[in-house]
């Protein structure tokens, strides 16, 4: 099949009747200047030890070599604008041929976008909270001690050492997943889109869908069950050619 004839079969799938949903990773904020995390030859994970580098118990141990590499991966994120797979998806949601997006991005650009319905599965960076008394803050109380030299950021309630509202490696999955998780049930199709499908439990999603549809610039462990896989470098140009097939321009 060519790249013509899939994004054509993608259409066709998005306007048949059912509940659709997108599942996105890393992958889609690439094009938005966001480097990813598993990338043959260019993943962040092939650099660092993320269990070293972004676990809970890297953040007790060493908090401030933690909030070194964390702030690092911060300012990558910091004036990142959503790009055309963002903004077409939130345009497909806004036409109803979406129900929402679950995503395992902690950038925060599918909302930017515009997207209403997100369910971010591993958390974001508009909150922070203690360790200890579970106090919340906004991040910029994070990130404001950050910058000024303390290092690691406290509570100024108790004095615990303050974690950003992110999934890290050995943390249980958060309240979004779970809401995912019962969203999905009777979903017709999911698209996938720039995601490795390897960091579980939210690779497990595709297991509760029909139909499953894999935009990613390499193979995933779930392309044999896929009906449709685009492998293509650019998912912004994907979506790009897919809106145009719509009408959605």
């Amino acid at each position: 099949m060519t790249y013509e004839e899939k994004i054509r079969s993608l259409a066709e799938y998005l306007k048949k009747p059912g509940h659709n949903f997108a599942f996105t990773g890393a992958g889609v904020s690439t094009e938005s200047g966001i480097p990813d995390f598993r990338s043959r030859g260019s993943g962040l994970w092939e650099r660092v030890d993320p269990m070293k580098a972004a676990s809970l118990s890297a953040l007790r141990r060493e908090p401030a070599q933690f909030y070194k590499f964390f702030m690092g991966v911060w300012e990558s994120f910091a004036g990142a604008e959503p790009n055309a797979a963002h903004y077409a998806l939130a345009r497909l949601e806004e036409e109803k041929l979406l129900a929402g997006v679950i995503t395992q991005n902690i950038d925060g650009l599918h909302r930017a976008a515009g997207s209403q319905k997100v369910w971010e599965v591993h958390g974001h960076m508009r909150s922070c909270r203690c360790l200890d008394c579970s106090k919340p803050y906004p991040f910029n109380a994070l990130l404001d001690q950050y910058r000024s030299g303390t290092n690691p950021p406290r509570c100024s309630q108790c004095g615990g050492m303050l974690r950003p509202d992110v999934v890290l490696f050995e943390d249980a999955m958060g309240e979004y997943f779970y809401k995912a998780y019962h969203a999905l049930s009777g979903c017709q199709l999911l698209i996938v889109v720039g995601s490795s499908l390897q960091v579980y439990p939210a690779a497990s999603l595709p297991e509760l869908v029909k139909i499953l549809v894999i935009v990613n610039r390499e193979p995933t462990p779930w392309d044999a069950r896929a009906g449709l896989v685009i492998n293509e470098k650019m998912a912004g140009q994907v979506f790009t050619d897919l809106m145009s097939v719509l009408g959605l321009d």
